[in-house]
């Protein structure tokens, strides 16, 4: 299964991965078989890299998903406009070869989408989190709130994201991707408690990043 949301990048390049895979049939055969070769690899990757395969939600509540798949580089404390004072920072650096759609994290509703222009450094230096092109957005659940960011890379030039402000939002559906490698970075308020370390790899609408405590009763 192939993302929607890569559609048409995925039609030009595998458009021009086949134009010179048969572009390379009219060069003397020693040139022509690592053109050929190349285009085949480039195409393979383009097509690997704009998969989507299902996931399956964890059972429980009070649980945050992970919004990408990758590996965490960073948990730490931070003050957050949305979120407060004592809130938990996790950065999720998603390398070219990880899927690269971004799946909604907790259930509730879009109140903050705010895009920011910027630079392109490497995803994984942490200046990326402030310097680079990303798109903020807020959730607001049962009185809580969950920021996350997307953060264009060094190799990514486009976000995707089609959410609206008050648009209804439940956990793990798909909702956008940023291409050709990136960094997700989320901000959990106080109270709810990390369940990641720095170097664990997350699956999107898999793998829990987070618990809030469950009221009393909904145990």
């Amino acid at each position: 299964m192939f993302t929607p949301y890569g559609k048409s990048t995925l039609i030009k390049l595998a458009s021009i991965s086949t134009g010179i895979a048969l572009f390379s049939l009219f060069f003397p055969l020693p040139a022509a078989i690592p053109v050929g070769i190349t285009a085949a690899i480039f195409l393979l990757f383009t097509l690997w890299f704009f998969r989507d395969p299902e996931r399956s939600m964890p059972p429980g509540t009070g649980l945050v998903i992970a919004p990408a798949d990758g590996t965490v580089v960073r948990v730490e404390k931070c003050t957050h406009a949305y979120t407060g004072t004592d809130s938990t920072i996790i950065s999720i650096f998603m390398s070219p070869l990880d899927v690269h759609v971004n799946r909604i994290p907790i259930t509730g509703t879009v109140t903050l989408l705010q895009h920011h222009p910027g630079s392109f450094n490497m995803a994984f230096d942490e200046k990326s989190g402030e310097e680079n092109e990303r798109m903020e957005i807020g959730i607001e659940s049962n009185g809580l709130k969950l920021h996350f960011t997307q953060v264009a890379g060094f190799l990514a030039r486009r976000i995707v994201c089609p959410l609206r402000v008050n648009e209804p939002v439940t956990a793990g559906n798909r909702f956008g991707m940023i291409k050709f490698g990136s960094r997700v970075e989320i901000v959990i308020p106080a109270g709810a408690a990390s369940e990641v370390k720095v170097g664990a790899k997350t699956r999107a609408g898999e793998t829990i990043i987070a618990c809030f405590p469950t009221p009393a009763g909904d145990a």
